[in-house]
């Protein structure tokens, strides 16, 4: 065997770093900003992480009327109490976030294609 055999022994897991995030061994509590596709060019933002401290369906109404969109929270056992709102509204969400004082930019993760 050669040294260069025992150095590709230990392979290197590029999802260990995503993995241990999402099972919640990090100090830091991410808010993650999604996008899902619907059927054909509709699509759906999702919001989820957000302290509950903070009243969902207020921070909900603001959003709404900041970016003409519809939207509503939906309580899932899993997850907890998620912002669905219409159309892909990453940007502006995060941004939202942001100013509003509701957290910070460096724990905003933004998921989607």
């Amino acid at each position: 065997m050669t040294e260069f055999d025992i150095q590709n022994a230990g392979a290197f897991d590029p999802f260990a770093e995503s993995n241990a995030e999402d099972s919640g061994a990090g100090s830091k509590e991410y808010v993650h900003v999604r996008v899902q596709q619907r059927n054909g060019r509709k699509s759906l933002t999702t919001v989820q992480g957000l302290k509950k401290t903070f009243n969902y369906n207020k921070i909900l109404k603001d959003l709404k009327k900041d970016f003409c969109c519809n939207g509503t929270v939906v309580e899932d056992p899993e997850l907890g109490q998620v912002i669905q709102l219409q159309g892909d509204q990453r940007k502006n969400v995060s941004d939202f976030l942001v100013q509003a004082g509701v957290v910070k930019k460096d724990l905003i993760k933004i998921h989607g294609f």
